[in-house]
């Protein structure tokens, strides 16, 4: 099964999305009982759209940024070192209780103490995203895009970012671009907006070619009937996977591909990591195999962007999944959310399972 996608555009992927930074302790530490810490900056879509663009693909993010602030300034000169372009309304902060970036306090854990992350998003600049701020007609029709990547933290951001997402699907389809769409449900966006939030989500994925989530997200984004749960035993959780995107198939039929990761923890540094995925009427699986995990967050947006990134190549499915699981266990080596491919040949030794030394 081949995707085609658009030719002759200036930007192979494109992401809106609502970036921040990232502080983390030293060496693993816990965040309180720390006084030192490295900042990144990231988020889950830029952090997915980062293989194509450290891969060569020309990549586009839409998002905003607070005027003046030397956090907005680290944060494009971020974006700029991992090729990518970007743009976005400049927002007044509006005082010192008005608009930031959000921030992700993050304890990476190790060994046998796990890890736990804040997000700390209190007036959010993201949340401003609005439609009327981009000029879509220029974007997917002028410059033009092969696959835009759509996420469910941004659509439930506010009811602004919602529509903003919803407006962009119905560009890309009108300009014949391919539709990613991370499913990526959040219990605290839903709260006292489910009919809103279902409506726009419905909607999305109605019009995408690539869905991605777990059981909870296709089952409290979009309704899909789940399965019994299958415990932590992974072979049961493949077979329940089956089974509900068999439902979901039959209720979005416009939809190419629908993928999900799998893990079992061992330790913090220890995990279980597979992938499974429907591509038309074929099933490609990644038995879950052990890797050593040095941060683990953003493995799931490494493998959508793997995955992302060998459609824009035109591979052949099997190997879409295979580039996937190995952009997720790539990031799981680094420190920062996303991740940063020497080569296609570093992802591609990740998985044949060769460490070997290069020289």
């Amino acid at each position: 099964m081949k995707i085609e996608l658009r030719q002759n555009c200036d930007y192979a992927l494109l992401v809106p999305t609502s970036m921040g930074i990232r502080i983390t302790p030293l060496n693993g530490q816990p965040v309180h009982c720390s006084d030192t810490y490295k900042m990144i900056a990231t988020s889950a879509e830029s952090n997915v759209a980062s293989v194509a663009s450290y891969l060569g693909f020309p990549v586009k993010v839409l998002t905003t940024f607070v005027k003046g602030s030397p956090i907005a300034r680290f944060i494009k000169d971020n974006l700029a070192g991992r090729h990518m372009a970007f743009e976005g309304k400049e927002v007044d902060q509006g005082g010192p209780w008005g608009y930031r970036h959000q921030i992700n306090i993050a304890d990476s854990g190790t060994g046998s103490r796990g890890p736990r992350v804040q997000n700390d998003r209190a007036g959010e600049v993201g949340r401003t995203l609005n439609v009327k701020d981009f000029d879509l007609d220029r974007i997917f029709g002028k410059e033009g895009v092969q696959i835009v990547h759509l996420s469910g933290l941004i659509a439930a951001l506010s009811p602004d970012t919602g529509t903003f997402c919803l407006e962009i699907a119905r560009a890309a389809k009108k300009y014949a671009t391919r539709i990613s769409f991370d499913l990526n449900h959040r219990a605290s966006f839903w709260k006292k907006r489910e009919q809103e939030l279902r409506d726009i989500f419905t909607e999305i994925a109605g019009v995408s070619d690539i869905l991605v989530g777990n059981e909870e997200d296709f089952q409290l984004c979009l309704g899909i009937e789940g399965p019994e749960a299958g415990g932590k035993n992974l072979a049961a959780k493949i077979d329940s996977f089956k089974e509900m995107i068999n439902r979901a198939k039959k209720a979005y039929p416009d939809a190419r591909v629908f993928a999900t990761t799998l893990r079992q923890v061992v330790n913090t540094n220890c995990h279980l990591w597979g992938a499974i995925m429907a591509a038309g009427d074929q099933w490609h699986v990644v038995e879950p195999r052990e890797i050593t995990v040095l941060d683990r967050i953003g493995g799931g947006d490494g493998f959508v962007g793997g995955l992302v990134y060998a459609v824009l190549k035109g591979w052949d499915p099997e190997k879409w999944i295979q580039f996937g699981w190995a952009s997720g266990a790539l990031v799981t080596t680094l420190e920062t959310d996303y991740a940063q491919p020497a080569d296609e040949d570093q992802i591609w030794s990740i998985w044949e399972g060769n460490a070997r030394v290069k020289r």
